[in-house]
């Protein structure tokens, strides 16, 4: 079985004084969060499509998904988030072996609420390589020369960019296999492991690389929101 698990956990502290979270900031007339899950409803190779959000938020969300998606909105599991990413991963894993059970092949699709612009075929990929190999992560090229510091201070080293990618979302797990790794973390390494992908990495696992897009950019400041609404109007204008 596959899952959609959209993290709308964030509450948007670097887009500036705003009143809400950010995925429920409007772009294009709709909040960012059900742009994205739309495009989860686009494919119907999942069981079941989970939002998680902060406990305060949980019936705002049920009420934006319901009346902008109607009976879809409303099939859509709305979860409590944890305290930190994995935690509200682990949330979601948690609900699933509950109520549906966990096996090896259980497969759950993470995305960020904040990147509305992932397409069909890097969900779809997500789901076959996910498939394949237990783990992918959806990545593009790095454009920019990318700098190692020690110190905050100066640089240590250059890496060579072309062995560098910038990690986007969906980032797809074996649930089951992702549950194991991360009850065998430390707590420190909890606290420090804010990537799900990265444990696997350490624990010797390999995660597989999908290719993403320049445009899968996540909604973080108020530029960002300013550069949505411009491809938004791009996308209207091309169709």
């Amino acid at each position: 079985m596959v899952f959609g698990v959209i993290l709308a956990g964030g509450v948007g502290s670097r887009m500036g004084n705003v009143e809400k979270p950010k995925q429920f900031l409007k772009i294009g007339g709709k909040p960012i969060l059900i742009h994205t899950v739309e495009k989860f409803l686009m494919h119907d190779s999942f069981q079941e499509i989970i939002v998680l959000t902060p406990m305060e938020w949980i019936e705002h969300t049920k009420n934006l998904l319901k009346k902008y998606l109607g009976e879809n909105g409303s099939a859509v599991r709305v979860l409590k988030g944890g305290s930190t990413r994995n935690e509200t991963i682990m949330n979601s894993i948690a609900y699933i072996e509950e109520n549906y059970g966990l096996d090896d092949d259980t497969l759950i699709v993470t995305h960020d609420s904040v990147r509305p612009f992932l397409t069909y075929r890097i969900i779809e990929e997500n789901i076959k390589y996910g498939l394949e190999y237990g783990a992918c992560d959806t990545v593009i090229p790095a454009t920019d020369t990318i700098v190692h510091s020690e110190d905050g201070k100066v640089i240590t080293s250059v890496p060579d960019r072309s062995k560098m990618y910038q990690g986007q979302t969906p980032q797809t797990f074996g649930a089951k296999k992702l549950k194991e790794l991360y009850q065998s973390l430390t707590e420190q390494e909890k606290e420090i492991l804010t990537d799900a992908s990265k444990i696997f990495v350490i624990k010797g696992e390999q995660v597989y690389l999908v290719e993403g897009e320049v445009y899968n950019t996540k909604i973080t400041y108020p530029y960002d929101l300013r550069v949505a609404e411009s491809l938004l109007n791009d996308q209207k204008n091309a169709n």
